[in-house]
């Protein structure tokens, strides 16, 4: 079950995110219909499936890598998550890095830039998973001032 992934955390219908699914929780998450496996995690991240996309395309779901740095998160990194995020809008989408921190950060940025949700509800979903450290709250607040910038 879904449920079982660690740091699963389902958005909508449409969206979920979580931590490093096993091998077999793949085939879970293939059979609950998504459609899109999204993976943030570095190459050499502890808990990383060193043939994961082998793994994904083999149950039929398509598979995007964007390679965050845990400690040095980037604007282009972001940017390449909702070019992918926006060109599959229609598809069942899962994202995942290795303990759902880096995913729930660019999650939450997207659903307050592009899905237009409350940043109350965002941010409280959010901290369900994680409370962000320096660098990822330093990242989170550019991003959003970028966001006000672009709305003006």
């Amino acid at each position: 079950m879904q449920e079982d992934i660690y740091k699963f955390f389902r958005i909508n219908d449409h969206l979920a995110t979580s931590g490093q699914p096993t091998p077999e929780q793949f085939v879970d998450i293939a059979m609950q219909h998504y459609q899109l496996i999204i993976n943030l995690a570095e190459f050499d991240s502890t808990n990383a499936i060193y043939n994961e996309e082998v793994i994904v395309k083999s149950l039929y779901m398509e598979y995007v890598h964007i390679p965050v740095k845990w400690r040095s998160p980037k604007t282009e990194d972001y940017q390449k998550f909702v070019e992918v995020m926006e060109a599959n809008k229609a598809k069942k989408t899962f994202v995942h890095c290795a303990a759902n921190k880096r995913v729930s950060v660019f999650v939450s940025l997207y659903r307050i830039q592009f899905l237009k949700e409350s940043p109350d509800q965002v941010f409280a979903d959010l901290h369900k998973i994680w409370q962000p450290d320096e660098i990822w709250q330093a990242f989170l607040d550019l991003q959003l001032i970028s966001f006000s910038q672009i709305d003006e």
